[in-house]
C-alpha cells in the first residue's frame, strides 16, 4: 500500500482534526495561546543561539550530522539487522512492528504477560504517534506520563503542542488550576493552597510521581538513539524521571522508530554535542541515561525493544522526502517557524507539529485526509527551519516536492485548473494580446479586490494592482519600434 492510500491516523486523539487552515484561524484568534507561545518560542530560540554561537565547528558538526544519517539510512537494513544481533546478545528481545495496531498488540501483550496494570512512560514521541496510552487504556491498563509537560497535558484531558516542550501552551496559572482539579483523581492530590510558582508546580509533580515511581513494575519508554555496534538504547532528558523509569521497573518496553539508529559511538559524539543546544539551549542534558540488554541485579529484569515502521520504509523510499528521517526531534525548527507561533502546534492534527510536522507527518500517514493534504502547505517557505536544523534537513524543500504530490492527486483543483487555463492562453498568443487589450480597456469596471469566497481569503489584506491603461506590448510598438 503507498503513503498516499493509508488513511489510518496513528493518533487516535487527532481523528476529527480540520485541516490545517480552519484549525489556524481558530488558533489565532486565541489571544491566550498567541501570548503563551510567542513568549515560550522567543525565549527558547534566544537561548538556543547562544549556545550554538559558543561552538566554533558548529557548521562542521551540522554536517556530520546530516552525513552519518543519509549514510545510515542509506545503508539502514544492515544497521538494524546489526541492532537486533546486539540486543539479543545483551539479553534484550527484539519485536519488529510494521504498523501502529502492530506495535499496540505487542506492547499490550508484553504488559499483560507480567500481570501488571499500570505503566509509567518515560516521553516518547513514538508511542504518542501510534495511540499507545488510549489502546493500553482500552485494555484496562493505565499508562502514567511522567515527564513534566506530558503529565500536564495528559491530567488536562489534553493533546501535545510541541516536539520538545507538549505544554508550551499553557501557562502557569493554567497548570496550577489542572493540578489542583485533576491530580487527585489520578493519584496523590495537589497540596492545599498550590500556587502558580514553578517550585511549587514542580514539587506538586514531584509528590505525585514519587508513589507512582515507587510502585510501577513495568516502564514503557522511546529512545533518541540506538547504537547499533553495542545494542545500546539512549535516552536524553532534563528532569530525571526518565531514569527512574528506565532503572526502577522489573520490566522495560521501548518503542522506537527504525530511523534512530546509529552506526556506532563514535557516530553518537556527534549529536550529543548537537541536539542539547538544539532543543533546551543546554551544553550538555542533565541526564543522558543508556542501557544495553539486561544485567542481574542492576536495573529492569526484562528488556523489549519494539522496532517501529508506521509508514518510515515508505518515507524513505522517497529520494527528496526521506531526509525528514534524519530528524532529532529537537524541535529547533518549531521554535523559529512564523507559522506556528502564531497557529500553535494542535492546529497540525498531529503528535509532529511545526515544520518537520508538515513534512513527517504526510509521509508516514498519506495525503488521503484533509488535515495530511493540507499540512505541506502550512509553511510561508522562509527557510528559517532549515537554517537551524542540526541535520539540515532542507524542509522547504521537502514541502514544495510534497505538495506537488498532492496536486498530482487532484487536491487543489481550483489551482489546477488555474494553471491549466493559463498554460493555454500563454500557449496562444493572441488571445493573450485580446485579453490584455480588454483587461486596459475595462480597468475603470476592475474591482479593488478579487471576488469569490475562495479568492478573497487571500486578497482580504491585499489590494489587486491597478491595471495599465494599455498592455506593455502596445506601448513597445508605439515607442520602440
Amino acid at each position: 500500500m503507498s503513503g498516499d492510500e493509508r488513511t489510518s491516523a496513528p493518533a487516535p486523539a487527532f481523528v476529527g482534526m480540520p485541516a490545517f487552515p480552519e484549525a489556524a484561524r481558530k488558533a489565532v484568534g486565541d489571544t491566550t495561546l498567541r501570548a503563551n507561545l510567542r513568549h515560550a518560542t522567543r525565549t527558547i530560540r534566544d537561548k538556543r543561539a547562544r549556545a550554538v554561537a559558543e561552538l566554533d565547528d558548529w557548521a562542521a558538526l551540522r554536517e556530520a550530522g546530516k552525513r552519518i544519517k543519509d549514510e545510515t539510512l542509506r545503508h539502514l537494513d544492515a544497521h538494524l539487522l546489526r541492532l537486533e544481533e546486539a540486543v539479543t546478545a545483551a539479553g534484550g528481545t527484539v519485536h519488529w512492528a510494521q504498523d501502529a495496531a502492530e506495535a499496540n498488540r505487542i506492547v499490550t501483550d508484553l504488559v499483560r504477560a507480567t500481570g501488571e496494570r499500570e505503566v509509567v512512560k518515560v516521553k516518547s514521541m513514538a508511542t504518542q504517534e501510534i495511540g499507545l496510552n488510549e489502546h493500553l487504556e482500552a485494555e484496562g491498563i493505565a499508562a502514567y506520563e511522567t515527564d513534566l509537560a506530558e503529565l500536564i497535558v495528559q491530567l488536562g484531558e489534553d493533546r501535545p503542542s510541541h516536539i520538545l516542550v507538549p505544554a508550551i501552551h499553557r501557562n502557569r496559572g493554567e497548570i496550577r488550576d489542572i493540578f489542583r482539579e485533576r491530580m487527585g483523581s489520578w493519584g496523590r492530590p495537589a497540596p492545599e493552597g498550590l500556587s502558580d510558582a514553578p517550585a511549587e508546580l514542580a514539587e506538586a509533580a514531584r509528590l505525585h510521581l514519587r508513589e507512582k515511581f515507587l510502585r510501577a513494575k513495568v516502564g514503557i519508554s522511546g529512545a533518541n538513539f540506538m547504537v547499533a555496534e553495542t545494542g545500546t538504547l539512549v535516552v536524553v532528558e532534563s528532569e530525571g524521571n526518565g531514569r527512574m523509569c528506565l532503572t526502577l521497573p522489573e520490566t522495560l518496553i521501548s518503542v522506537v522508530g527504525i530511523e534512530k539508529v546509529v552506526p556506532t559511538w563514535r557516530d553518537l559524539e556527534v549529536f550529543l554535542q548537537t541536539l542539547p543546544r538544539s532543543s533546551t539551549a543546554e551544553r550538555m542534558n542533565p541526564y543522558t541515561s543508556t542501557w544495553t540488554g539486561t544485567t542481574s541485579g542492576d536495573g529492569p529484569d526484562a528488556f523489549h525493544l519494539v522496532l517501529l515502521d508506521n509508514g518510515r520504509t515508505t518515507a524513505l523510499a522517497d529520494e527528496v522526502g526521506r531526509q525528514a528521517l534524519r530528524c532529532i526531534r529537537c524541535s529547533a525548527c518549531l521554535n523559529v517557524c512564523p507559522v506556528y507561533e502564531r497557529a500553535g502546534g494542535h492546529a497540525y492534527g498531529s503528535v509532529y507539529p511545526g515544520p518537520i510536522g508538515a513534512i513527517l507527518t504526510p509521509q508516514l500517514r498519506g495525503t488521503a485526509s484533509g488535515v495530511d493534504a493540507s499540512l505541506p502547505y502550512a509553511s510561508s517557505l522562509c527557510g528559517a527551519c532549515y537554517e537551524v536544523c542540526p541535520v539540515a534537513i532542507d524542509i522547504p524543500e521537502v514541502l514544495v516536492h510534497l505538495r506537488g504530490k498532492v496536486a498530482d492527486r487532484g487536491g487543489h483543483r481550483l489551482e489546477r485548473a488555474a494553471v491549466k487555463a493559463s498554460a493555454w492562453v500563454l500557449d496562444h498568443p493572441g488571445v493573450l494580446a485580446a485579453g490584455e487589450r480588454l483587461a486596459s480597456r475595462t480597468r475603470a469596471l476592475h474591482p479593488r479586490r478579487a471576488p469569490g469566497p475562495g479568492v478573497r481569503r487571500w486578497t482580504e489584506s491585499r489590494d489587486l494592482p491597478e491595471m495599465p491603461a494599455e498592455p506593455f506590448r502596445d506601448w513597445w510598438r508605439k515607442n520602440r519600434t
